[in-house]
């Protein structure tokens, strides 16, 4: 049975990517064939779109979920939940009571509803419009790995060029590196782009604390894929799934899904936790940035490509000085059980 540390690699400090490039499709792409493996460039990633493929973007937008209350505790939003309440991460909040009204630097007042040893603060914004207080007083959430604040530039470059639905606390990373050009390129070559929303949570980031597995607790997300677009992608020769959260919403998808369909339609929270083991029912290609050793994001690209495989692709990733995780560059996995 595998446990967390089966998951576990050596990454050198200098290849966590703080920044972004300066142009958005100057990445490096990795590419993953069983035990073959090729350096390529993402501009390459449309020398293996096919004619009739689906290409499933994840097109939530990321706020900026980042703030200050009181002048001293740092909250950071991950969920959101019923009736305008959002819960947060806070590192002080076990010292915060239930009913507290905590103030916002522009004076909006935020109610503590409820408190969770995973999942934080529950509170509730005492405002209109939630998404208006934290254009004034929020910062974009970068990953604590990147060791800085936000700057100018990563108001936008933390951003898909296609994003649309305001609601995640990270961004979908594999959707950074396309342009609007490589977008039209794509449709050029014969395939179909759909565009999926699942907004980025907890779920996609915390990290594993138990040896178990099956003891890792995923917290849900929100997701939706349409009828009209769970139709386009039933029709499809094949899906590529860009980013893992859209491989997550599609696999989510596919559980409703009937004979002889990849997905169902679906509007729902999900929770899928995906391993090694897993069998993969909608997605036959999948583009992902570099992930963290133990993380479920590991998993699920080991699941998809192999373990043993997955290793020594990061291995090589690490020798050729690759850039990793969410400014970095990315590799192109392909299913290891249909072999393509």
């Amino acid at each position: 049975m595998l446990t967390t540390s089966d998951f576990d690699f050596e990454l050198p400090n200098d290849l966590i990517a703080s920044h972004p490039l300066s142009q958005r499709d100057a990445s490096r792409m990795l590419v993953v064939k069983g035990d073959n493996i090729s350096d390529k460039h993402i501009r390459d990633f449309l020398d293996y779109i096919q004619p009739d493929d689906v290409v499933v973007f994840n097109n939530s937008r990321v706020i900026p979920a980042r703030f200050i209350a009181d002048d001293k505790y740092e909250i950071t939003l991950h969920t959101a939940a019923e009736d305008g309440c959002w819960w947060g991460l806070c590192k002080k909040f076990s010292k915060i009571q239930i009913g507290t009204v905590l103030k916002l630097e522009d004076g909006t007042g935020i109610e503590v509803v409820d408190l969770d040893s995973e999942s934080g603060l529950k509170i509730k914004f005492l405002c209109d419009n939630v998404f208006e207080v934290l254009e004034k007083v929020g910062k974009m959430p970068l990953p604590p790995y990147m060791k800085r604040e936000e700057q100018t530039e990563d108001r936008e470059r933390y951003q898909t060029v296609y994003s649309s639905p305001l609601g995640s606390m990270a961004a979908p990373t594999a959707g950074l590196h396309f342009t609007a050009d490589l977008l039209r390129e794509i449709e050029n070559r014969g395939a179909k782009i759909v565009k999926v929303t699942l907004h980025v949570g907890a779920g996609t980031w915390m990290p594993v604390k138990t040896e178990d597995l099956s003891e890792h607790k995923m917290h849900s997300e929100w997701c939706c894929i349409t009828s009209e677009q769970a139709e386009i992608i039933n029709s499809a020769k094949r899906i590529i799934a860009v980013g893992t959260t859209s491989m997550r919403t599609l696999e989510s998808a596919a559980q409703n899904a009937m004979p002889g369909q990849r997905v169902a339609a679906i509007c729902t929270n999900t929770s899928i936790f995906i391993t090694p083991g897993y069998k993969f029912r909608a997605v036959d290609v999948l583009l992902t940035n570099f992930h963290l050793p133990k993380s479920t994001l590991f998993m699920l690209v080991s699941a998809f490509s192999g373990l043993t495989e997955m290793k020594a692709a990061y291995k090589h990733a690490v020798a050729e000085k690759y850039r990793f995780f969410s400014y970095g560059d990315c590799c192109l996995l392909f299913n290891k059980e249909k072999g393509e």
